[in-house]
């Protein structure tokens, strides 16, 4: 499980940042500036290969804490809202860390 939390937190952390940059630096340069190449260099990475790898991690760790579907959805809307990946990690960490281990199953060494 320690694996997924990294994986989530790792993602939700570079997803959040791109998004910020994207909307408050690249979408704003590209509306008054007419200067459209940070948007794309942002944009395409966050939409085409961050975004889609934070679905990746929440799944796999809604799969591991087998967690109702309506909090998947707004850990999923987490990464298209800015400043809420952030929010939203903090809180999941924060539940998981005092969710107690499942014991070993028998004859495990």
């Amino acid at each position: 499980m320690q694996g997924a939390v990294t994986r989530y937190r790792i993602m939700a952390y570079v997803t959040g940042t791109l998004l910020i940059v994207l909307c408050f630096v690249a979408v704003p340069l590209k509306i008054f500036a007419h200067n459209g190449v940070l948007s794309n260099v942002v944009g395409v990475p966050h939409g085409m290969i961050c975004y889609p790898l934070y679905l990746l991690a929440t799944f796999d760790l809604y799969r591991r804490a087998r967690w109702p579907l309506g909090k998947v959805v707004v850990i999923v809307l987490a990464g298209v809202i800015p400043f809420l990946a952030f929010y939203v990690e903090r809180r999941v960490v924060n539940e998981l860390r005092d969710r107690p281990e499942p014991a070993a199953p028998v004859g495990a060494a």
